[in-house]
C-alpha cells in the first residue's frame, strides 16, 4: 500500500534538519552539511586512541587551532579532558553518548559557540557550564536533567538556539525566560507541558518554538505578542481553539496544530499574510473561514483527517500551493476549480470515497506525487497522459477490473503503487509494463496474479518488485535480466523453485521466498538468506553442466562403435527401444563378404 505521510515531522535535533517522509524517496531533501567534517574527525575521537592521537600533534589532526571537533557515537561516558584542552573549538558534537556528568573543565572552551549534548546521561549541569560566555547553541535533549539544574543555563546570554526535547519537563524554569534575551529557537517537544511562563514574554526575539507532544489544552496567548515569531509548533496536544490574537503574528510562516481537537480556526489568521505552511491534520474541522483566501502564499496545507466532505471553495484559491494533503476527509470528488492549483507538486487523496477519478487532476502538468489509495476508483481516463511529470502514482485498495493501461503513457512514472490489500485483484500484469522504462519499484501484492510477464527483464532501471501474497507459480527466467533489482519480495505465493541463473542479481539484497512450498532450493535451504541460496543454485547448475558433458561423451562413444547415428540413438531413447543393430556389422558377424568384396 503507498503510504503517503505528511511532509513535516519535526525531529528538530540539528540546525536546518527536517525529516520528510513519504517525499524524501522522490526529492532526498536533505542538509547535512557538517557531515564531511565529521568523517574528518570521527576516527581521531575513538576513546580508546584519543591520547595517542593527541599526543602526535600533527597539523593537520587535533592541534590548539582545532575548531570543530564530533565526538558523537563513541561510547564516552565523560568528556575527555583532551578535548577541554582545545581552546580555540567552536563546535563540539558529544551527542548519543553515555556522558553522566559535566566537568568543570568546561569552562575552558570559552571560544565554543555550538554544543550538542543530546541524548546522554546527565542529570545534573554544573555550575561552571555558565561561564561559555560565546555559547550560542545548546542542546541538551533527551538527558533526565533535574529541573533546578537548568537554572545554570539561565546565564547563557549569548544563547540564540536551545533545545530541551524529551528531557521530562513539567515546567520551564522563568529564569530561562528572563535572562536569554537572544533566543531564536526554542525546542520544548515531547515533555509534559501544560502551559508557558509568563516570562515567555520577554523572547521577542524568539523565532521558531517547538512545543509538540506536550499537554496543552489551551493556546498560550503569550506567543501572540512575539512579533518575530515565524514556526509555531504545537502538533499532538489538546487543543480546542487557536484565539483570535493569533493574527497578531504578520511574519509567522510556517503554524503546525496537527493532531489536536480543533474545531474551527479564527478569521483572523488570513492577517498571517507570510504563511506559507499550514497543517491542520487530524482535527475536527469541516469548513475554512473564507477570509482565509488572502493566504496568498501558502505552499503547503494538511487537511487529512478532516470530515470536510467536500473541497472548500477557498482552497483552489492557494494556486501557489505545492503540496496537499486531503487524506480521509469523506471526500467523494473534486470542484471544477481545482484544476487552477496547477503549481501542485503532491496530492494525496487517499482514504475517500472518490469512484471516478476526477479529470481536473489531469489538468495538474507539474504534478510528481499523486497517491489515491483506498478509493474506489474503476478506471483511468485517457487524459492521465498529460501528467507528464508524474513519478509516483498511488492506486492501491481500489476497485480496478484489470490492470490500467493507461498508465504506460506515464513515461516519467518511477514507483508504482497497485496492490489490492482491499477492493478486486488483479489476475493478470501485461507485457506492455516494459513501457514503463524509468520504472524503479513496483507493488502489486495482495492480488490473484499467477503468472509474471517476460518483458519485466526488459526494464532496466526496476530496483524493487513486491509480489506477495499472489498465486504465483513460477519466475519468468527473463527476471535474471533484471540488473539492478535490490529487493524481490515473493513471500505467500505457490513457488517452489527459482529461476537457475537468479544469482546472477548480484544487486539483489532482500529476497524473501517465506510461506512459499519451495523444493529447489529447498526451504531450509531459503531459510539460510541470500548466500546459502546463491550457492544452491551455482552447485545445481556445475551438477546440471557435469550431467550434460558425460551424457554426451557417453553418446558419442555410443555412435563411434557403431550402434547407430545420433538421431537413431535419440528416437530409439524416446520410444523406450534398445539402439539399432549396425546391418554392415551384423553380415559381417555371418562371414558373408559385401557387395562388390572377394573371398
Amino acid at each position: 500500500m503507498c503510504q503517503v505521510n505528511k511532509t513535516k515531522q519535526i525531529q528538530e535535533q540539528q540546525p536546518g534538519q527536517r525529516t520528510w517522509g513519504y517525499l524524501a524517496s522522490s526529492w532526498e531533501l536533505r542538509f547535512d552539511i557538517i557531515d564531511t567534517f565529521k568523517t574528518l574527525t570521527k576516527e581521531l575521537l575513538r576513546q580508546e586512541h584519543l591520547p595517542k592521537v593527541l599526543q602526535k600533534k600533527e597539523p593537520h589532526q587535533l592541534t590548539d587551532r582545532t575548531f570543530f571537533i564530533d565526538g558523537s557515537n563513541q561510547g564516552l561516558k565523560t568528556i575527555p579532558s583532551e578535548i577541554l584542552a582545545l581552546k580555540e573549538l567552536e563546535e563540539v558534537h558529544l551527542e548519543n553518548n553515555q556522558i553522566a556528568e559535566i566537568p568543570q573543565g568546561i569552562q575552558q572552551l570559552q571560544n565554543t559557540k555550538v554544543l550538542y549534548l543530546h541524548n546522554n546521561s546527565l542529570q545534573d549541569l554544573c555550575p561552571e557550564l555558565g561561564a561559555l560566555s560565546s555559547l550560542e547553541s545548546l542542546d541538551l535533549s533527551g538527558n533526565p536533567l533535574v529541573i533546578s539544574s537548568l537554572h545554570v543555563v539561565s546565564r547563557l546570554r549569548t544563547l540564540r538556539e536551545l533545545r530541551l526535547y524529551r528531557t521530562g519537563l513539567t515546567e520551564i524554569p522563568t529564569g530561562i525566560c528572563k535572562s536569554l534575551h537572544h533566543l531564536e529557537l526554542f525546542g520544548l517537544s515531547e515533555n509534559f507541558l501544560e502551559s508557558l511562563p509568563e516570562e515567555i514574554v520577554n523572547q521577542t526575539k524568539l523565532r521558531e518554538i517547538y512545543l509538540k507532544q506536550n499537554h496543552f489544552e489551551v493556546f498560550p496567548c503569550d506567543l501572540c505578542v512575539l512579533y518575530n515569531l515565524e514556526v509555531i509548533d504545537l502538533d499532538e496536544n489538546k487543543l480546542k481553539s487557536i484565539p483570535g490574537d493569533i493574527g497578531h503574528l504578520v511574519r509567522l510562516q510556517k503554524f503546525y496544530v496537527a493532531s489536536n481537537h480543533l474545531m474551527s480556526l479564527p478569521e483572523s489568521l488570513s492577517q498571517c499574510s507570510k504563511l506559507s505552511v499550514l497543517d491542520l491534520t487530524h482535527n475536527s474541522i469541516h469548513s475554512l473561514p473564507s477570509s482565509l483566501e488572502l493566504l496568498t502564499e501558502l505552499t503547503e496545507v494538511g487537511l487529512s483527517g478532516n470530515r470536510l466532505e467536500k473541497v472548500p471553495r477557498l482552497l483552489c484559491s492557494w494556486v501557489s500551493l505545492h503540496l496537499l494533503y486531503l487524506r480521509n476527509t469523506s471526500l467523494h470528488g473534486l470542484r471544477d476549480s481545482f484544476k487552477r492549483l496547477i503549481n501542485l507538486r503532491f496530492l494525496d487523496l487517499s482514504q475517500n470515497h472518490i469512484e471516478h477519478f476526477p479529470v481536473q487532476i489531469c489538468a495538474l502538468k507539474n504534478l510528481e506525487i499523486l497517491a489515491l489509495d483506498d478509493n474506489k476508483v474503476r478506471q483511468l481516463p485517457p487524459s492521465i497522459s498529460l501528467l507528464s511529470n508524474l513519478k509516483i502514482l498511488g492506486l492501491t485498495g481500489n476497485d480496478l477490473l484489470s490492470f490500467p493501461e493507461e498508465i504506460f503513457s506515464l513515461i516519467s512514472l518511477e514507483k508504482l503503487y497497485i496492490g489490492q490489500d482491499q477492493g478486486s485483484k488483479l489476475s493478470s500484469l501485461p507485457e506492455n509494463i516494459k513501457r514503463l522504462m524509468n520504472l524503479k519499484e513496483l507493488y502489486i501484492e495482495n492480488n490473484r496474479l499467477e503468472q509474471l510477464p517476460a518483458s519485466l527483464g526488459l526494464m532496466p532501471n526496476l530496483e524493487v518488485l513486491d509480489c506477495r501474497h499472489n498465486l504465483l507459480k513460477q519466475l519468468p527466467d527473463a527476471i535474471c535480466r533484471t540488473r539492478n533489482l535490490r529487493e524481490l519480495l515473493l513471500e505467500d505465493n505457490l513457488l517452489c523453485c527459482l529461476p537457475e541463473n537468479l544469482d546472477h542479481l548480484v544487486n539483489l539484497k532482500v529476497l524473501t521466498l517465506m510461506n512459499n512450498p519451495m523444493v529447489d532450493p529447498p526451504i531450509y535451504v531459503c531459510n539460510q538468506g541470500n548466500e546459502a541460496i546463491w550457492k544452491h543454485l551455482k552447485e545445481n547448475r556445475i551438477r546440471k553442466m557435469m550431467a550434460t558433458t558425460i551424457q554426451a561423451w557417453w553418446r558419442g562413444i555410443m555412435v563411434r562403435k557403431g550402434y547407430g547415428s545420433y538421431e537413431e540413438l535419440l528416437k530409439a531413447r524416446k520410444k523406450g527401444k534398445s539402439p539399432p543393430k549396425d546391418k554392415k556389422g551384423k553380415k559381417a558377424a555371418k562371414g558373408k563378404p559385401e557387395k562388390g568384396n572377394k573371398k
